[in-house]
């Protein structure tokens, strides 16, 4: 089986939209523009006219931040430069002070994730985590037991590697592998449909897991909470996206195979060409790894913050002599978009929350609901995780929607009686089921978009609904009853 991944998913789309007219005049792109526009406009109009009681640095930064919405919507323009450009009109604007655009990238959440990436490049670069996974898999000779082995293996590289996206192409050999070796359709776009379900579904377990993880984190310390560790993180959401990726598993494996597929005996090891023993610089580059999630873990004992262990551990992984890569070379593997558009949203959130504007919305949203009634705290924990679940087919970041959902509605229902941090992380975990559409998070569209193509449109919408409803359940029944269990909530 040869696959090609998609390297411009929006492509296709874009020029469909762009085709397509409305009464044969105009194009829908125009009318897209035509809205974001108008909702612009209008926005300016209510922040700076219809609302009082705000001051001119609160007027700025809702205005900026209903820009950047709208931006990255209706516009659907790249996240990383809307964010920058949030970031400079906030400083030009006086909103913030300039001070505070330049202080984002020295932020700790920055380091942290540039540390963790560079750590991600050596592991996909050395092939490790490959290897690993291949010699796992190879020990399971039935297509139902290896579907379990696989979401186990994936899930554990969500406290290694930080990025989805890197995780999606470090698996996607091992995808190839065993679809060539199993050889049959409906396993492939069954394996096909699990990796990114996984992959997206595990990244809750990590601090580190997501860049959504970390502006929730930061949200919290500047909102006067206390922020989650990298232990702490894994053992409030860890049980949760072990459950949701087994159940990923479970659903695909019920509705999308079938007996004769589900019990299909591998006859040859899926590690056919993986059984080579690891060399020493393997071992010693897993033995590293194993360290640095250990000093991570561990954060709280030694007193070293988080930042830095990862920045001492990428260090070691990112040298010639000790795992045979140039640190050059890792930086270039680094995702730098990212770290960029986290900074840029960090300075947004700021703004929002140095200049009052959030509390103010808080404010203002209980007492408007104050005119019906006071919801009761289960209530209001799980309006949030839908609003927070479903997000991601308007906002496609992840990232961004954290940006966007943790001031404009964790916050404000805080107002209710539920701890800030327990919507904060709801939220950013809740974000993290992306995978209705093929342009909705890029291991669906890395995987959706090979040629021939593995899955479809419609297997992908089918999932997600199956999904849904036990993703949310199980959430809320994380966040009301073992979070408080745990002295969380």
């Amino acid at each position: 089986m040869t696959a090609t991944p998609m390297i411009a998913p929006h492509a296709d789309l874009v020029a469909v939209d762009t085709a397509h007219r409305i009464d044969g005049q105009m194009p829908v792109s125009q009318v897209r523009q035509l809205v974001g526009a108008m909702l612009v406009a209008f926005a300016g109009v209510l922040i700076f006219l219809a609302a009082d009681g705000l001051t001119l640095p609160m007027r700025l930064a809702l205005m900026v931040f209903a820009t950047t919405l709208v931006c990255w919507t209706i516009f659907d323009l790249p996240e990383t430069p809307v964010a920058l450009g949030g970031a400079a009109a906030l400083a030009v604007t006086g909103a913030v002070d300039e001070k505070a655009v330049y202080a984002a990238l020295g932020n700790d959440i920055v380091w942290l994730m540039l540390a963790a990436s560079v750590i991600a490049a050596v592991l996909q670069a050395s092939g490790l985590v490959e290897r690993l996974a291949f010699r796992l898999l190879a020990r399971f000779r039935d297509v139902n037991r290896l579907f379990w082995a696989v979401t186990l293996a994936i899930f554990v590289t969500a406290f290694v590697i930080p990025s989805t996206s890197a995780r999606a192409a470090i698996f996607m050999p091992v995808f190839l592998g065993l679809a060539s070796t199993i050889g049959r359709p409906g396993v492939t776009r069954a394996l096909a449909l699990l990796f990114p379900s996984v992959i997206l579904l595990s990244a809750a377990a990590s601090l580190t897991g997501a860049g959504a993880h970390l502006v929730a984190a930061d949200f919290m310390r500047r909102s006067g909470g206390a922020a989650p560790g990298f232990l702490e993180w894994a053992l409030l959401a860890g049980p949760f996206a072990l459950m949701a990726s087994l159940i990923a598993c479970g659903l695909i494996l019920r509705f999308f195979l079938d007996d004769a597929d589900r019990r299909f005996n591998l006859d040859a090891p899926a590690a056919s060409a993986e059984r080579r023993p690891l060399s020493g610089r393997d071992r010693t580059l897993l033995a590293v790894t194993l360290s640095i999630v250990v000093a991570l873990a561990t954060s709280d004992l030694h007193g070293i913050a988080l930042p830095i262990v990862a920045l001492l551990g990428a260090l070691v992984m990112a040298s010639e002599k000790v795992t045979g890569m140039p640190f050059r070379k890792a930086l270039k593997g680094v995702e730098w978009n990212l770290l960029l558009f986290l900074a840029g949203t960090l300075v947004i959130g700021e703004a929002l929350l140095s200049t009052g504007t959030a509390t103010v919305l808080a404010d203002r949203l209980i007492g408007a609901f104050s005119l019906i009634g006071k919801p009761p705290a289960w209530l209001v924990v799980i309006a949030t995780i839908v609003v927070a679940t479903f997000a991601h087919i308007v906002i496609a970041s992840r990232t961004a929607r954290a940006t966007v959902l943790i001031p404009a509605v964790a916050l404000p229902l805080a107002g209710f009686g539920v701890r800030p941090e327990v919507l904060i992380m709801a939220t950013a975990i809740g974000s993290g089921f992306c995978q209705t559409l093929m342009v909705s998070a890029k291991p669906v569209a890395l995987f959706g978009g090979m040629e021939p193509s593995a899955f479809s449109p419609s297997d992908l919408l089918r999932l997600a609904v199956m999904l849904a409803v036990p993703f949310i359940t199980l959430l809320a029944l994380v966040a009301l009853v073992i979070w408080p269990a745990l002295g969380f909530a």
